[in-house]
C-alpha cells in the first residue's frame, strides 16, 4: 500500500461488520434448536443486535489481519468481546448503577424488559462470551482457548472493566487527580479495548516485539476513546450519541473535561492518537493499515 492508495476503512469495516452481525445473529440465543427460556433470549438479542459501533470486534479483526492470524478464531473472539461489552452496558444502565433509560438510540434493556430480566440477560451474555471462545469443532486449539479466556476474564473482571466501574461509582462527587482518573479509565474502558487488540493478535503468532507494540497501541487507543467520550458528553446531543448526553456532569462524575478542560482534552486525544500510530510503526508489522485507520476514526468521531 502506497501513500497514493489510502486504506478504504469504510469498505473494510462494512465487510467485517456484516460478517460479525451475521455471526452474532447465529450465536446469540438463536431460537433454534434450543431457545433461551422465559423470554430471556429476547432480552439478550435486544441488548446485542442492531446497534452499537462494534469498535471492539473491528479492533479484533484488524489485529488478526496485522499478524495474519486465523479468521475463524478471530470471528469468535470478535463476537465474544462484543458480548462482554453488551453485558456491561446492560448492567451499567440499571438503576443500581447509572440508571439510564437510553442506549444505542432505544430504551435500555431494563426499561424494555424489567430489571430482573436485564440482570439475567447480562449474566447470560457474559457466560456466552466464554462459550464462544471454547468451541468443540477444533477451530481454536485448546492452549489458545485457555489463553483467550484468561485475557478476556482479566479485561472484564476486577483487574479491568468491573474494577473500573467500582472506582467510577465510588468517585461520584469527588475530585480525582489526573493519575486517579487515568487509572479508572484504563480499567473501565481501556482494558477491554486493549484486550480486543491483543486477543485479535493472539489468533496468530506475533513476535514479542509486535505483541508489546500492540499492547501499547491498545492502551493509547483505549484511553483516547474515553477522552473523546468525555468530550462528546458535553458537546453532542442525545439524538446524535444514541445515549443520554450530559449525564456525567448531571451525576457529578469526574471526567477528562472536568479535570483538564475541553481544549486540553481535545489536544490530549490527538496526543494519544500520535502515540498509537508510533506504536504501530514500532511493531515491525506490515499490515497495520486497518489498525491505523481505526485509531483515526475513533479519535475524530462525532458519535
Amino acid at each position: 500500500m502506497t501513500d497514493h492508495q489510502p486504506f478504504a476503512l469504510e469498505a473494510w469495516s462494512a465487510r467485517q461488520l456484516s460478517a460479525v452481525e451475521q455471526s452474532l445473529k447465529c450465536w446469540v440465543a438463536h431460537p433454534e434448536p434450543r431457545p433461551a427460556p422465559a423470554g430471556l433470549g429476547d432480552a439478550m438479542r435486544y441488548a446485542v443486535l442492531d446497534g452499537g459501533k462494534r469498535l471492539r470486534p473491528l479492533l479484533v479483526m484488524a489485529a488478526c489481519d496485522a499478524v495474519d492470524g486465523s479468521a475463524a478464531a478471530a470471528m469468535r473472539v470478535a463476537c465474544a468481546v462484543e458480548l462482554i461489552h453488551a453485558y456491561s452496558l446492560v448492567h451499567d444502565d440499571m438503576p443500581c448503577m447509572d440508571n439510564d433509560v437510553l442506549r444505542r438510540g432505544k430504551p435500555t434493556v431494563h426499561v424494555k424488559f424489567g430489571e430482573a430480566q436485564a440482570l439475567l440477560a447480562g449474566d447470560a451474555l457474559q457466560a456466552l462470551a466464554f462459550e464462544l471462545l471454547t468451541p468443540e469443532d477444533g477451530s481454536i486449539d485448546a492452549a489458545r482457548q485457555a489463553a483467550l479466556c484468561r485475557m478476556l476474564a482479566q479485561a472484564a473482571g476486577y483487574q479491568g472493566m468491573a474494577g473500573g466501574q467500582a472506582i467510577d461509582l465510588a468517585s461520584v462527587g469527588k475530585a480525582l487527580s489526573s493519575e486517579q482518573l487515568h487509572d479508572m479509565h484504563r480499567l473501565k474502558t481501556g482494558a477491554l479495548l486493549q484486550a480486543s487488540v491483543l486477543m485479535g493478535a493472539a489468533c496468530g503468532a506475533p513476535s514479542a516485539t509486535a505483541k508489546n507494540a500492540l499492547r501499547d497501541y491498545g492502551a493509547a487507543v483505549g484511553l483516547a476513546f474515553q477522552v473523546v467520550d468525555d468530550i462528546l458528553d458535553v458537546t453532542a446531543d442525545s439524538a446524535t450519541l444514541g445515549k443520554t448526553a450530559g449525564k456525567d456532569e448531571a451525576q457529578d462524575k469526574p471526567t477528562f473535561v472536568s479535570l483538564m478542560g475541553l481544549k486540553a482534552s481535545r489536544n490530549y486525544a490527538q496526543e494519544l492518537l500520535s502515540q498509537a500510530h508510533h506504536s504501530l510503526k514500532e511493531s515491525g508489522l506490515k499490515n497495520t493499515a486497518a489498525l491505523s485507520a481505526l485509531a483515526d476514526m475513533l479519535v475524530n468521531r462525532s458519535t
